[in-house]
């Protein structure tokens, strides 16, 4: 199993290219499942997630092309897929390829709104809290599908097809935002989603779909209108860039010290993160490139944060910015409210010397002056990119095992850094 070797202690100098959402590339190529048209994505990052979901929708007969370089192609500039789901021939997806990622569950929307019937494993993906996928199938079932869960499956479908219905989410939801906007794109009559997720990648979506026929209105805001349509065809979008990332970057450079143009960011795509970082002590200036982040001998301020829906700090950033805290002049309080059993990275920062004190959902930070590299273990995505910005800024070698994490959310993280002047290297066993 690979393991990445850190020597601490190096700024980061450079410019790292922002790749592909991947949070929005997942949603984008299970949408492709809706039309018997050609969908082609420009900007996929090369990931495991990307390759497994490849993996689900050929399972459900659909050709992939994945594009190679181009003359003129960046380093780094993602991977154009061309994906073509003319015939449908399992409306199936197994436990043995839905249990790897969570994201693979929403084929039950797309297959069910063409298809009129989906029969889908329960699914598995990141230890990060039970996630149910209730609401996801309160949006469906308002649509009028009829959902039975047999054998661990979620068995759907709708003889006559989806029709229009107004979807209320209790609470916020992406994954159920996501479902019912595919869903209602080719449900009979108008659908309106209240209380709907806000993410940039519920908006990315819209677009592609809207330019694939849809008739789809009010996303990126809480209230979201789908006139269905009979049908969708195909189209080319490219898709938007990572907002994780970009701030897994930005907070890498404000552990290290250092300057870094973060090309091709989006600065609205996450400000509230952006505002942190200023408010810790890093200078973050946007321009026509991406976003730049410096940090030259200031101090690390403590901050007080809690995680929240977009527009608010995203979760996916909570566990990096604990990493930073941890050499802040000071104490600093972080609220996780999102997911619970989200603080798995917490041991694992001990181990380099950090001193977090949790209370139910928040965590207290003591800033130390100094970390020590220490050999530690990844638990999820986030927690394991967590522990690398630790390691960049800590004194001596650190061992991050289990990063198979990494490799689902990241691409090429070495390569990135070390580019920027990062001891970093990959070790294969």
């Amino acid at each position: 199993m690979d393991r990445i070797r850190i020597v601490g202690g190096n700024k980061l100098n450079g410019t790292i290219a922002i790749s592909g959402a991947k949070n929005a590339a997942l949603p984008l190529m299970i949408a492709a499942l809706l039309t018997d048209e050609t969908l082609i994505l420009d900007n996929v990052p090369r990931l495991a997630d990307v390759a497994q979901l490849q993996r689900i929708l050929g399972n459900h007969g659909v050709d992939i092309t994945s594009v190679g370089k181009r003359p003129g192609d960046r380093q780094y500039q993602g991977q154009t897929l061309h994906i073509s789901a003319a015939n449908i021939i399992d409306t199936t997806a197994p436990y043995e390829l839905v249990s790897r990622m969570r994201a693979s569950f929403w084929v039950v929307a797309p297959l069910l709104a063409r298809m009129h019937e989906a029969r889908v494993s329960l699914p598995g993906g990141c230890a990060i809290g039970t996630r149910p996928v209730d609401l996801l199938i309160l949006a469906l079932e308002k649509l009028g599908a009829e959902i039975a869960i047999d054998g661990g499956y979620v068995v759907a479908s709708a003889p006559g097809g989806l029709k229009g219905a107004t979807i209320d989410f209790p609470k916020v939801t992406v994954s159920g935002t996501h479902v019912a906007v595919m869903a209602a794109s080719l449900a009979n009559g108008t659908t309106v989603i209240t209380n709907a997720a806000q993410e940039p990648e519920i908006l990315d979506l819209a677009d592609c779909l809207n330019k694939m026929g849809a008739r789809i209105y009010g996303a990126g805001t809480p209230r979201i209108t789908v006139e269905g349509v009979s049908r969708l065809h195909g189209a080319r979008h490219t898709v938007l860039p990572d907002r994780i990332e970009t701030g897994t970057y930005a907070m890498a450079v404000a552990m290290t010290g250092g300057d870094v143009l973060l090309s091709g960011a989006r600065a609205e795509l996450l400000q509230s993160a952006l505002d942190v970082l200023s408010q810790a002590g890093a200078e973050v200036t946007v321009n026509n490139e991406g976003i730049r982040v410096a940090r030259n001998g200031a101090a690390i301020n403590p901050v007080r944060v809690s995680t929240a829906p977009f527009p608010g700090f995203p979760t996916d950033l909570q566990a990096q910015l604990m990493a930073l805290m941890v050499c802040a002049t000071g104490s600093s309080h972080i609220t996780e409210t999102i997911f619970e059993n989200r603080f798995m990275h917490v041991q694992e920062l001990a181990r380099f010397g950090a001193r977090i004190q949790l209370d139910g959902e928040t965590a207290t930070i003591h800033g130390i002056e100094k970390l020590r590299g220490a050999p530690v273990m990844a638990t999820d995505l986030r927690a394991s990119v967590s522990l690398v910005i630790a390691g960049l800024a800590a004194e001596g070698e650190t061992m991050v095992n289990r990063v198979y994490h990494l490799d689902r959310g990241f691409e090429r993280l070495e390569q990135k850094l070390s580019a920027c002047g990062a001891s970093i290297e990959r070790i294969s066993d």
